[in-house]
């Protein structure tokens, strides 16, 4: 509550005395009340505002700032409570700056609570930081500050982090029974954290041998959780690989397997799509910021379509000319890539350009304790699925698909049974390359956006084709989720560069004794 020394401090602040001044600030940090601190925090960052109300000055806190017309208008806050107030002119307020004199003041009182100030803060990710913060120093005297805090907590991962901290300081200055109680409830916490301090305790000649039991049996429980969090994540960074390289092999299996087109532009029009995602992140920012994290909804069907119409040109420019002679098209979309690579050097530069993640790609899921998995890489996961149940259904369930795959696998029958086969030629080779101009947007979400996007790609991409068979979706498929599965699997043991390097080989070896890859092309269409 408000006392009446804290309320004639407040006014102090608004007059022109500077020891009244200092007096005022020593007068609210001494009450040790969050609030009064997070408002001299306020203070000391120049957020506090003396305006008029009749003969008195009136102390406010400042918060978003904005424009209507020519008048900057300012969203003002009661100073203890933070009670919105509302929107007024900025010329009706007169700024309280703190001095030096003044932030020497402030400094020793926020230096003293601020991670305890931060346990009132409405953002879960500041208290949840805070409480983990108090939880390494182990300061006794915070011991009831944090079980206030767990009393009034409503978000789970936060009260877990809080149950810790609190933990963690009675393990450090509770008596023995409190000590063996604070082991077990860190063993059921399943307190990564915690395990310096276990151990020391597991070895401690002074302590009990319960206490010890304790600690011991608590290291085994975490240990065991340890296991378990290991395993788990080790799955879910396959599948993120896996849905990774599928995304970019999916254009090229439409490409290189159905068509037998060595596309190795295929790598730009990846780098195309990610561009595409830049520009239309740009215009977002300029034109709708309001809208921003809308942004990377409509990027997604631009890289599609911009790669696609590229792809188009390419396809119906030169391509259509060189079908049958796989050293030539090899040749000639080498060099496309290279056209396309140094104009985006042109055009946006050769650093890398930042994409921004929208917020609700930001963070991750709280699975279970010491593993979250980002948003971003479970909606590439779902991307990939979604891209490959469309290509099934447009290549096996409609008609459009029907064509596509007729004329591949006999062009002359198919042109005689009335199939426009450049039409068919061009759609799908725009359909394999829009597929690469999303994996590229997506890309955006995890990784740097240069020119050279597709060089790092392409080989993975032709890799997971080979693989899985010449044209085979499922083989695709199988192949990205085998590679992606195996390298995650092994990296912990060899590193990543060392992993690399044993797929390629395991590669090699599979080829070796399949070249068809896991689904070999039976039939006439083989021998052809």
């Amino acid at each position: 509550a408000q006392s009446p020394e804290a309320l004639k401090a407040l006014a102090d602040l608004a007059v022109d005395d500077s020891d009244r001044r200092e007096a005022a600030v020593n007068t609210l940090g001494g009450t040790r009340d969050p609030k009064w601190l997070e408002f001299l925090a306020a203070l000391r960052d120049g957020n506090v505002y003396a305006r008029t109300q009749g003969k008195t000055a009136e102390v406010v806190i400042g918060g978003a700032k904005s424009t209507k017309g020519d008048a900057e208008l300012v969203e003002i806050a009661s100073a203890y409570d933070r009670k919105l107030l509302g929107t007024v002119p900025a010329s009706s307020l007169t700024e309280i700056a703190a001095d030096r004199r003044l932030r020497i003041a402030i400094k020793p009182f926020l230096d003293a609570d601020e991670t305890r100030i931060q346990l009132a803060s409405p953002d879960a990710e500041r208290r949840r930081g805070a409480a983990m913060k108090l939880g390494h120093q182990a300061d006794a005297a915070a011991a009831t500050v944090v079980e206030a805090a767990i009393a009034r907590e409503r978000v789970e991962r936060v009260r877990h982090a809080l149950q810790e901290a609190l933990a963690l300081i009675r393990l450090a200055h509770g008596a023995p029974a409190v000590r063996i109680l604070a082991a077990q409830s860190l063993g059921d916490l399943h307190s990564f954290d915690a395990m310096p301090a276990l151990q020391k305790l597991g070895v401690d000649a002074a302590a009990s041998p319960a206490e010890r039991d304790a600690a011991i049996q608590a290291i085994r429980q975490i240990e065991r959780w340890s296991l378990l969090v290991r395993t788990v994540e080790t799955v879910f960074q396959g599948a993120s690989l896996a849905s990774i390289l599928l995304l970019m092999a999916l254009g090229l299996a439409i490409v290189f397997g159905l068509m037998g087109v060595i596309n190795m532009a295929h790598g730009e029009l990846m780098a195309l799509g990610a561009y595409s995602t830049f520009v239309v992140q740009n215009v977002f920012r300029a034109r709708w910021p309001e809208w921003f994290d809308a942004y990377f909804v409509v990027a997604l069907p631009v890289s599609f379509v911009v790669a696609a119409l590229v792809g188009i040109v390419l396809e119906r420019g030169v391509i259509r000319r060189l079908y049958g002679r796989p050293l030539e098209t090899l040749l000639l979309t080498w060099g496309a890539s290279l056209i396309i690579q140094q104009g985006l050097r042109l055009w946006f530069g050769a650093a890398n350009v930042d994409v921004s993640s929208p917020s609700w790609l930001s963070g991750g899921f709280a699975l279970m304790t010491g593993l979250t998995l980002p948003f971003n890489r479970l909606f590439i996961i779902a991307l990939a699925s979604v891209s490959v149940a469309g290509m099934y259904w447009l290549l096996f369930r409609t008609d459009r698909g029907l064509t596509i795959r007729a004329v591949t696998q006999n062009r002359g029958m198919s042109s005689c049974l009335g199939v426009r086969a450049g039409v068919v030629d061009a759609v799908t080779f725009g359909l394999g390359a829009g597929l690469a101009g999303l994996a590229g947007a997506a890309l955006t979400q995890i990784g740097n956006v240069g020119p050279s996007l597709g060089q790092n790609y392409i080989v993975d991409s032709f890799m997971v084709v080979v693989t899985g068979g010449v044209g085979k979706l499922a083989g695709t498929i199988l192949a990205a989720a085998g590679i992606g599965g195996l390298n995650k699997g092994i990296e912990p043991a060899l590193g990543a560069v060392f992993a690399k390097v044993a797929i390629l080989v395991a590669v090699m070896i599979f080829l070796q004794r399949r070249p068809a890859g896991l689904f070999a092309t039976r039939g006439r269409s083989a021998e052809a």
